[in-house]
């Protein structure tokens, strides 16, 4: 139940605080007074859009609070809006989502503005109101086959991908092929690039490495060599400190002067051998340039990823096979499920038709027919595979058919009216708020709409802006909303009324701005329902 409404810098609203009660209230007031700006500041702090335009003049930013008692809880909601265009959301002073906030929302309050009556040509609106009676207290088959659905159509997503990645697959088929028997046939080794390079920098400058290891070898070997110099001299120092170290030195020389001979004779100068390894990197480098690679050991991941897809491609039947299977199993079990959903919808269509064709009796549509067909999709939605299609007829032997054909716009009022009257009683919306819901009505049909509202108030709150008499008077409670003049601007207030100033208000409705005795007795009647 909404309890506070607190509004700053909203539209002509500088700063607004209401308290409302249980039951049936109404707001009235003037065309233009501002009913609208405090319905439109309440539906943003319940989530709705934000837009900078409706920040009051002059001002940075919007707040605008709402508080609700929610199963004896306290619900403090905050909205605020920055000029900058920056929206920032809070549940008792915790940030939210505006996805969050609105799903909060959802189970709160019920806005209806005049232009929801277009809703009822809506298809998948007037389905919502059928299970709204259909799966009250038991929404477990809805949730159980939006959950299937989705299953549903993620294998037919992921049959059409594998289909389209086949088709494309069976026609690269060739191409493919042949890029991979080409790299098997190129006997690709890891490592073997960088053994390539270095064989063909070793046999390349063979020649040179040779002259200078032979140069090497007789510096340190020959007569007069650097060994036979540290010989001669370990002879003379026999007898010292140095003789140890001197000796270390030649053994190391020593293996030197071998290994430079060891590595001399395995350099040759192999022309056909060069020829051979500049051959093989020009071909790896041709197949690297071909492949989009920088490395040899590179294009052994492209052969094995292609030998995966050639592969895969004569294995593509047998895996649509197997999700075609899996699709139709899920098929059977979605019509299946979609089969208890029909049943339940087809069996409140007889209470559903009842209900509302009495009330709309009730408010003046003495030959009301009302029925609801329920058909059959070429395909499967979220909810099912129904259609179903409310049907109406206001005159004695005329054919109901679709609403929005055939119904006037106080005829639309009424209906949904009605149907807010029926929906309220099953789903446990604490409030419902009715904006100019009486459009096209007057005189007593006004008032027994009144009395819907007045029944529909004993078990949620009710909160209606009107401009009739008749279902103002109803209320429990009455504000007025109106405009005053303060220093910086004109501004939308509201209050709420005494019983003296119910009694002018509504023979102002009545009679014009300048109530009439006749009037004002008129007035006190309609409050005394």
């Amino acid at each position: 139940m909404l309890t506070h409404l607190h509004i700053q810098n909203y539209a002509l609203i500088g700063q607004l605080d209401i308290d409302f009660g249980e039951g049936f209230s109404v707001l009235t007031g003037e065309t233009g007074a501002g009913k609208s700006i405090i319905l439109g500041a309440l539906a943003l702090v319940m989530g709705g859009r934000a837009d900078t335009k409706t920040i009051t003049e002059g001002e940075t930013r919007c707040v605008i609070e709402a508080t609700f008692v929610d199963n004896c809880e306290e619900l403090l909601i905050r909205r605020e809006l920055n000029q900058n265009g920056r929206s920032r959301s809070f549940v008792n002073d915790e940030v939210v989502s505006q996805a969050e906030l609105k799903q909060l929302a959802g189970r709160l309050i019920d806005i209806h503005s005049q232009h929801e009556n277009l809703l009822l040509g809506d298809d998948s609106f007037q389905l919502n109101i059928v299970d709204a009676i259909a799966f009250a207290g038991d929404s477990n088959p809805l949730e159980q086959f939006s959950t299937m659905f989705d299953k549903y159509q993620d294998l037919q997503n992921r049959l059409t991908a594998l289909q389209q990645e086949a088709k494309k697959a069976r026609q690269e088929a060739d191409y493919l092929r042949f890029q991979r028997d080409q790299l098997l046939d190129a006997q690709l080794r890891k490592g073997e690039e960088d053994e390539l390079t270095e064989e063909e920098y070793r046999l390349s400058h063979a020649e040179e490495l040779q002259q200078h290891l032979q140069t090497a070898i007789h510096t340190l070997t020959d007569d007069g060599g650097v060994l036979g110099m540290i010989h001669s001299i370990q002879l003379a120092a026999a007898s010292s400190a140095l003789n140890e170290r001197l000796q270390s030195a030649y053994i190391e020389l020593n293996d030197i002067a071998d290994e430079t001979q060891r590595i001399a004779d395995r350099t040759e100068v192999n022309p056909q051998r060069l020829a051979e390894v500049e051959e093989r990197i020009s071909q790896l480098d041709t197949l690297k340039r071909k492949h989009g690679v920088q490395t040899a050991d590179e294009l052994i991941e492209v052969r094995d990823r292609l030998d995966i897809q050639c592969r895969h491609i004569d294995s593509y039947d047998t895996e649509i096979e197997d999700l075609q299977k899996e699709l139709s199993e899920q098929e059977s079990k979605i019509t299946a499920a979609a089969r208890i959903l029909t049943e339940r919808r087809k069996a409140v269509v007889p209470d559903i038709v009842e209900e509302l064709t009495d009330n709309l009796t009730k408010l003046g549509i003495r030959h009301a027919k009302v029925d609801v067909a329920i058909g059959e999709l070429n395909n499967y939605t979220s909810k099912g595979k129904d259609d179903v299609q409310f049907l109406f007829a206001a005159n004695l032997n005329q054919t109901p058919r679709r609403v929005s054909e055939v119904a006037s716009g106080g005829e639309m009022s009424r209906l949904m009216l009605c149907i807010k009257s029926l929906i309220a009683s099953t789903n446990g919306l604490p409030t419902i708020i009715f904006d100019e819901i009486d459009t096209g009505v007057s005189g007593e049909i006004a008032a027994r709409m009144g009395e819907i509202m007045g029944q529909m108030a004993c078990s949620r709150q009710i909160i209606a802006i009107t401009h009739l008499p008749q279902i103002a008077a109803m209320g429990e409670a009455q504000y007025k909303v109106y405009k005053q003049d303060t220093e910086k601007r004109t501004e939308t207030s509201i209050r709420i009324l005494s019983k003296e100033e119910r009694i002018d208000e509504i023979a102002s409705m009545l009679s014009g701005s300048t109530p009439t005795p006749a009037a004002r007795d008129n007035a006190l009647q309609l409050l005394q329902h």
